[in-house]
């Protein structure tokens, strides 16, 4: 009862922070999301952890070990949202390392490895169309100057966004620990998805995590009166995105096997007005997949229907790949050493691959990864009524205990 009300205290004392008023909205790098960040900082000093921000604004945490010299065994996820989301996803992660390491201190257990919380930056996409910035820079894989000039709804560049923060973009590349590396590293995450609820299990151990490729696309057009413009002379650049956008369905909806999917998810008409023929369009397509030859033929379909709609709506359409990333397979060892522990305990669990991104699949270039899935109340995620039970949040984490003592206990 103890671990029940304390952890739910915690969790609710993050989720203060939010600058909206429906669900929770804690975008990277803005006011609500660093006060979230060194409010959390102070409640890890209370627990005497050392504590370091890097150069992307990675919160690291550290609990020395008692030997000297030995990789860290790492848990982490994220504490910023999307545009009105909810409550558990990322933040989940953060809280509950917060929890083992409440534990380890209450129990003396002392580890021969040090134990590190990293709150990594950036991990949503909403902010600057890139997700997983702060794990990527970890592991060396910030493309620097595309990254750069990125910018949010507001025309605020990724860069000028650092620098309201403190921190210099130019420097980014220090963030990197590729060098060092990790013993293990685990990520406690809300599923997402409905797989867990409808199979009736506690523990989804993830194999694989599917990768996007994104694109911002801009389609130029020619705006008009709408009462004087006839129909045959329209250059309406919203009805080609429009037509763009079913295609792009059809193409996913081709590659279902492969569970590859694809979405349209900003579109924006530029100076849009009742009375006018839209002449501009802006938006954003994330086709993923775990199968790259899969991604590859709906992102191929995209390009020929690119073409046809310029010829077809004399549209001039300019496109930018943003992030063009990997499936990523974690780790065979820890897959088992997770199974073994649900095994132990009882717990219903089952394999599973992951349909969304995580700071996981960034964190394989610094060693091995287990990323550990409880369930989501119908599936629903980067929602103002995302739901997990709490009583399943703490199976998650006393399973997350468990596998870090096991790890940073032996040499």
């Amino acid at each position: 009862m103890v671990y029940k009300e304390r952890y739910q205290q915690l969790l609710d004392k993050m989720n203060q922070y939010n600058s909206g008023e429906k669900g929770i909205t804690r975008v990277a790098y803005t006011n609500e999301e660093q006060a979230c960040l060194h409010a959390f900082v102070r409640l890890c000093k209370d627990e005497n952890l050392q504590i370091h921000i890097d150069h992307c604004g990675n919160l690291i945490a550290r609990r020395e070990g008692s030997v000297q010299g030995l990789q860290p065994v790492v848990m982490g996820s994220h504490l910023d949202t999307v545009y009105q989301g909810g409550k558990y996803d990322g933040v989940v992660g953060v809280t509950a390392a917060l929890e083992v390491i409440k534990r380890l201190n209450e129990k003396s257990i002392m580890t021969k490895h040090p134990i590190e919380i990293i709150a990594f930056a950036c991990e949503e996409s909403s902010r600057f169309g890139v997700s997983t910035v702060g794990s990527k820079a970890m592991a060396d894989l910030i493309d620097k100057e595309k990254y750069r000039h990125l910018v949010d709804r507001d025309g605020v560049s990724m860069e000028q966004a650092f620098a309201y923060c403190g921190l210099d973009f130019s420097s980014i590349d220090q963030a990197s620990r590729v060098e060092e590396g990790f013993r293990a590293f685990f990520e406690l995450h809300i599923e997402q998805g409905p797989m867990l609820i409808n199979n009736g299990n506690k523990i989804g151990i993830v194999t694989g995590i599917a990768a996007p490729v994104r694109l911002l696309m801009k389609l130029r057009g020619k705006a008009s009166h709408s009462g004087t413009t006839p129909m045959s002379m329209r250059k309406d650049a919203l009805l080609g995105a429009s037509e763009l956008a079913l295609e792009l369905e059809k193409a996913a909806i081709a590659e279902q096997e492969f569970g590859t999917v694809a979405t349209v998810g900003i579109l924006e008409v530029v100076a849009g007005s009742m009375n006018v023929v839209p002449g501009e369009v802006e938006l954003t397509v994330d086709i993923r997949s775990s199968s790259v030859e899969s991604r590859e033929r709906v992102l191929n379909r995209l390009y020929a229907t690119i073409a046809l709609i310029q010829q077809k709506r004399q549209l001039a359409i300019e496109y930018n790949i943003i992030s063009s990333e990997e499936p990523v397979l974690l780790s065979p060892t820890l897959m088992k050493e997770l199974e073994s522990i649900c095994v132990e305990r009882d717990l219903s669990y089952q394999y599973m691959q992951s349909g969304a991104g995580h700071d996981s699949m960034n964190m394989t270039r610094l060693g091995p990864v287990g990323l550990i899935f409880i369930p989501s109340e119908d599936g629903l995620s980067h929602h103002p009524d995302e739901y997990t039970e709490l009583d399943d949040i703490l199976v998650g984490i006393d399973v997350l205990e468990e596998a870090v003592i096991r790890y940073a206990s032996e040499i």
